[in-house]
């Protein structure tokens, strides 16, 4: 029984040696890899610096430190239009821009070829309807802003023939608004005079003894909510366009 057990021992001599040899063996390949991929990269960057010149390689290490020294391209700011259009108008036409008052604040604005006609810069705004009135072929101007119904009718019927009305509110314009000033908007051409209520924002482009294109926009209304971000008092619209200049 004692031999048994000096046999299996003895038996496992021979095994332990084989694996002892199989690791040496392999350590040794793993490092003459390692020694040999060391001198074959030692004896390829002496070859290459052999064939590239000083003068090269200066050059391209000057370039990779460049690299992070180039400023960086940016695109061009958009180039501002006209009344502040997001595109141009194309040549022979008038840029336009009506914008309603917004809030307290925010007055009222009509912009025509680039100039500002009736802002709070001009001192020209008023509470009710804003108009200005521009001879189409001199642009000559003519302001006025009103919330009594029979100046704002006169101040229309006397506009000559051949002109361009721009008419926006600020505040509240309906108050006031009696049925004959309706009346006299409508015949120019809106759809909306009528539906105004309290504090409604509108605004309105027209023309006085010939026709604006029907691609054009002309009109725009906005009722008064006690919801809205400035707590019942008129948001802000606007309507803009290009009007052609050769409709006369």
């Amino acid at each position: 029984r004692g031999r048994g057990r000096g046999g299996g021992a003895g038996g496992l001599g021979p095994s332990l040696y084989l694996c002892n040899l199989f690791f040496f063996i392999t350590g040794f390949v793993k490092l003459s890899g390692l020694l040999l991929a060391t001198l074959f990269s030692w004896y390829l960057g002496y070859f290459l610096s052999a064939l590239v010149s000083e003068e090269v390689l200066s050059a391209s290490i000057t370039n990779l430190q460049d690299i992070g020294k180039k400023p960086v391209i940016r695109a061009p700011a958009p180039k501002r239009q006209k009344c502040d259009h997001w595109s141009p108008c194309a040549p022979g036409s008038y840029a336009y821009r009506v914008l309603s008052g917004g809030g307290k604040e925010k007055l009222a604005k009509i912009c025509f070829e680039d100039e500002l006609l009736i802002s709070e810069a001009k001192g020209n705004v008023g509470r009710g309807i804003n108009i200005a009135i521009v001879n189409y072929t001199s642009n000559q101007l003519c302001i006025a802003f009103t919330d009594h119904s029979a100046e704002m009718v006169a101040f229309i019927e006397n506009a000559p023939q051949g002109s361009l009305l721009f008419m926006v509110t600020h505040d509240d314009g309906s108050t006031r608004l009696k049925n004959d000033a309706k009346q006299v908007v409508e015949k120019l051409g809106s759809k909306e005079i009528k539906n105004m209520k309290f504090r409604s924002s509108w605004a309105f482009v027209a023309a006085k003894g010939f026709k604006l294109p029907d691609n054009i926009q002309k009109e725009k209304i906005n009722h008064s909510d006690k919801n809205n971000r400035y707590g019942g008092w008129p948001a802000e619209i606007q309507i803009e366009g290009c009007i052609p200049r050769n409709l006369i």
